[in-house]
């Protein structure tokens, strides 16, 4: 008879952490998804700079920038890694 309490129990607790790491998880997503719409929007100085048809070759230059400034980062943050990579994969061929 105690062991079948103590299933129940530990099922019920098993239930509770697995709404509550969901419940957490959605209200972070939500969180995210909410807070990222503002960030469509270009400053105002950019904005009247870029503004109207006239000035094509300035919004192209502009978001091309904007584009060379993000792949930096990934491109410093991919080679890091592998370079661990393959530091932790020669050490493993040494300790065979």
């Amino acid at each position: 008879m105690k062991n079948i309490e103590n299933r129940l129990e530990n099922k019920m607790e098993d239930r509770s952490r697995i709404v509550n790491f969901f419940s957490t998880k959605c209200f972070y997503v939500l969180l995210t998804i909410f807070c990222s719409l503002a960030a469509n929007a270009q400053c105002a100085m950019c904005r009247a700079a870029l503004g109207g048809d006239s000035n094509i070759k300035k919004a192209e230059a502009v978001n091309n920038g904007i584009v060379y400034l993000m792949v930096v980062p990934y491109l410093l943050v991919a080679v890091i890694g592998y370079l661990i990579y393959r530091m932790y994969q020669s050490k493993k061929k040494k300790a065979e």
